[in-house]
């Protein structure tokens, strides 16, 4: 049939749904040139197409994390056991998420290295983020802690001056063992934490082999308005696989991604990974009978006395579709507990409690919690207005627009009846500043040092000494007083060991005080003279 030529003149630019677009929404036809005079230019300044294209590139990566920059993440979901070990688990807590048997809760997980930048190696000597976003049908819970239990400081004053020491230079943007040490011998509740990670176990082998822990102390509450502390734990099926610092110097060598493709691979596959959730339950308040505060996040709830107790397990069997809007713009905070969760007087988590969010709304804006990856998976109704890259009214259907206030007569938005009792802890006593009671900061170390096997002291020995030995002696002093005073043999080792390093050092006329050492570095000045050596002579072009 010959075309009619009325539609010849009216035709525009033939697009299907594959068709490339500007965020306009119009065609573009010709995505290979800009606009020039000629084709040798100059260029003109109304080349629509190319400046929305490029601009947006300038601007298509929203800041960093201040910490936890590095990480990978997955979807999956969440299935309750129904019982906290052999009791219903409404006994403790009114959460629906886990009271009845084989309920499914969607969540998105992501892991992440903690003090260096978005591209730094995943076999850093670091303890990882475990942060875990239930979508649950009372609204969003985030878990968010780290694969070791325990953590560096038990009070939030401290937490910018931490991540300042163990972060790189200011001046010199290298990371300083000196840095490091002179922080952690300065704060004598991090030796346990030290002992930890200056051991294999502060190298996990990947992801998917590693413990995760909500570090803090939280509260469960149950329908009469009763509560107890709970710590969190969880337990991976795959088993749990850590590095020595040969091997993770190998495997970086190789490949600098590999726990990121371990686990896209992984459930690319098919073999999803899966872990056990736990907690350790134990009554509210001070509990004076133990030798430490259960509210101290530098220390382990022994589980002799709290043992763990299953309530669910998680699956993770989607990857992202894309990095970005997923894994790298999806937003945690502790602070986000649903009905039956509660806080703990923790001061850490007090103090993360704020920051979280906080860092949200810096980092990715106001609105970050109406981006899919981080929107609750039901209703949502507020009188919220604007902020920036608002995009949708989250209010409810019959409401009266006029009205972003409550209360109102006039067609606004109404409380929830509350069912539950409330928890109501009593409080009193003076405004103070100061640590905790029962601070018994190396008792701990001792133990946790006594349960490694061998190779494992031999490389905490090992990892240690290499980094004390270019620090300061009163630095060193410190570190090895913290650890006699946790175990004999620990101190013998760890003076013995600094001695011999710094006189083998002395006698070969070696200059081991490096200006810069990265941690677990080995010979990292000799790699510096090697690059050199070994680089190989170009002609320049």
């Amino acid at each position: 049939m010959e075309k009619d030529p009325k539609q010849d003149q009216h035709q525009t630019n033939i697009e299907n749904d594959n068709t490339l677009t500007n965020r306009q929404g119009h065609p573009v036809t010709n995505n290979q040139n800009i606009r020039t005079v000629g084709n040798r230019g100059p260029a003109t300044l109304e080349n629509y197409d190319f400046i929305e294209k490029i601009s947006h590139f300038d601007r298509e990566k929203v800041p960093e994390r201040i910490v936890h920059a590095r990480g990978a993440g997955a979807h999956g979901y969440f299935e309750a056991y129904g019982t906290a070990g052999d009791e219903p688990v409404s006994k403790y807590t009114r959460a629906k998420l886990f009271q009845e048997k084989g309920k499914q809760t969607p969540v998105f997980v992501r892991f992440s290295t903690v003090v260096h930048g978005l591209h730094s190696p995943e076999t850093v000597r670091d303890p990882r983020g475990f942060a875990v976003k239930f979508y649950t049908e009372d609204g969003n819970w985030d878990l968010v802690g780290n694969n070791l239990k325990i953590f560096f400081i038990r009070d939030a004053m401290k937490f910018p001056d931490m991540i300042h020491a163990f972060r790189p230079d200011p001046v010199t943007n290298i990371q300083d063992a000196r840095r490091f040490f002179d922080f952690c011998a300065n704060s004598p509740e991090s030796f346990h934490m030290v002992t930890l990670v200056y051991s294999p176990w502060g190298i996990p082998a990947n992801y998917r082999m590693m413990q995760g822990s909500g570090v803090n102390t939280y509260k469960w509450v149950n329908n009469e308005g009763k509560a107890v502390l709970v710590k969190y734990h969880w337990e991976p099926k795959q088993g749990i696989k850590n590095l020595t610092v040969k091997e993770a110097e190998e495997i970086q060598g190789k490949n600098f991604n590999h726990a990121t493709q371990d686990l896209y691979e992984a459930i690319e596959k098919g073999e999803y990974p899966e872990w056990e959730l736990f907690v350790q339950i134990m009554e509210d308040g001070p509990h004076p009978e133990l030798d430490f505060d259960p509210l101290d996040d530098t220390k382990l709830w022994p589980n002799d006395k709290f043992p763990w107790l299953p309530v669910g397990r998680m699956v993770l069997n989607k990857n992202p579709e894309n990095f970005h809007n997923e894994v790298e713009q999806v937003a945690f905070g502790t602070g986000v507990l649903v009905d039956g969760l509660d806080f703990s007087d923790d001061k850490m988590l007090v103090g993360r409690t704020f920051s979280y969010s906080d860092t949200q709304r810096y980092r990715v804006g106001a609105n970050y919690l109406q981006l899919p990856i981080n929107a609750a998976k039901k209703r949502v109704a507020t009188n919220q207005e604007g902020g920036q890259l608002r995009y949708y009214n989250d209010k409810a259907p019959g409401q009266n627009l006029h009205v972003n206030y409550e209360p109102s007569s006039m067609g606004g938005l109404k409380e929830a009846e509350q069912v539950g009792k409330e928890y109501t802890p009593h409080i009193e006593g003076d405004l103070v500043r100061e640590s905790i009671d029962r601070e018994n900061n190396t008792k701990q170390a001792g133990e946790t040092y006594r349960s490694f096997e061998q190779w494992e002291k031999d490389e905490l020995i090992n990892n240690l000494v290499n980094d004390l030995a270019i620090c300061p002696k009163d630095i060193q002093d410190k570190m090895i007083a913290l650890a006699e005073e946790a175990d004999e043999e620990y101190g013998r080792r760890l003076r013995d060991g600094i001695a011999e390093k710094t006189n083998t050092a002395s006698n070969s006329n070696e200059e081991y005080a490096e200006e810069f050492h990265p941690l677990g570095a080995i010979n990292a000045k000799k790699a510096i003279q090697d690059a050199i050596n070994k680089g190989h002579d170009a002609k320049p072009y």
